[in-house]
């Protein structure tokens, strides 16, 4: 690194290495994702609005105060002797994409972006439509040729509301709290390096 560089041992030119903002908002996804308790699938979402800011986040999980230990965390087989729908957690799991509507305590949603690990299905879709959400873009579309996620691209095709899969620009952003946790207190205030 050359003197003009530094001053003093601290860099005088930004980082290079910063977080493009669909990357930011898509790892804010994930982070939210983590939330979830669903054993199979964890979806995270993240609501921003033209300014860059975060408005809403929400993951896959029960309705406030229903229980994690009552209700049912997998699917009921329909071909069996035993089938029963309320033994099925599709019943009663919130998405991600409804939660962050619901988080965002009535804020206007209209012309904002809507970050999700999983592209939505046609009922988030018809909530995205109806709070004036204009552009989602997710990480996965895995259940693509499911009639509920072709229904949900149907609607959101025919209104205009903009859809389009995330390439991350960087692959691996790793949050390690043992390295601030491991930090010097004083290095970020170069303490150390003051001669009082």
């Amino acid at each position: 690194m050359s003197e003009e560089a530094t001053v003093q041992g601290m860099e005088t030119h930004k980082r290079m290495s910063y977080l493009h903002w669909d990357d930011y908002f898509m790892a804010t996804s994930l982070l939210s994702a983590q939330r979830s308790k669903d054993p199979v699938t964890q979806v995270g979402a993240c609501i921003v609005d033209s300014q860059n800011r975060i408005v809403a986040i929400g993951y896959n999980g029960f309705p406030r105060n229903c229980s994690d230990d009552e209700f049912p965390w997998t699917k009921a087989k329909k071909d069996t002797k035993d089938f029963d729908p309320l033994k099925d957690k599709k019943m009663y799991v919130v998405h991600a994409e409804a939660n962050a509507i619901l988080n965002s305590n009535g804020a206007t949603l209209t012309g904002t972006r809507l970050y999700t690990t999983l592209f939505p299905c046609n009922e988030c879709a018809k909530l995205i439509i109806q709070s004036g959400i204009s552009d989602i873009l997710y990480l996965s579309d895995k259940y693509a040729e499911k009639p509920t996620y072709r229904a949900s691209r149907r609607m959101l095709d025919a209104v205009g509301v903009g859809h389009r899969r995330h390439v991350p620009k960087q692959k691996q952003i790793i949050i390690n709290f043992d390295d601030i946790l491991e930090e010097d207190p004083n290095s970020s205030l170069n303490l150390n390096d003051l001669h009082l």
